[in-house]
């Protein structure tokens, strides 16, 4: 619930300083991918700034996860290698614990009784 509130209010304030951003910059600028030919460059797109910088932050969002989900591969592969150990350990304690049940009850011990003499 704690989490819940927190997200609330950390997304709420941040959503509304979007909108306020994307409304206060409707202005269009030209995007040019072309490096060599600043004059006359091969591709133009005019789109207002909010909406550059916007997809400038999901394509920097999305970058970061794609690096961070390939630095973890080696955690995944490990993670999945314990749980087959560990699934391999369960068969195999479950199998011990049938053998044993079905196994014949062993002999049982004579005891000796031990009696203490009497106090002098």
């Amino acid at each position: 619930m704690i989490r819940k509130i927190a997200v609330a209010l950390i997304l709420l304030p941040l959503a509304i300083l979007m909108v306020m951003f994307a409304v206060a910059n409707r202005a269009s600028v030209v995007i040019s991918l072309d490096p060599f030919s600043a004059e006359a460059p091969a591709f133009v797109a005019h789109v207002p700034l909010f909406l550059a910088l916007l997809l400038a932050l999901l394509i920097g969002v999305l970058a970061g996860g794609i690096a961070a989900w390939l630095r973890q591969s080696k955690w995944r592969r490990a993670a999945r290698r314990l749980a087959r150990d560990l699934r391999a350990a369960r068969a195999e304690a479950e199998d011990a614990q049938r053998r044993l049940a079905a196994a014949p009850a062993p002999p049982a011990i004579p005891t000796i009784a031990y009696r203490r003499p009497p106090a002098a």
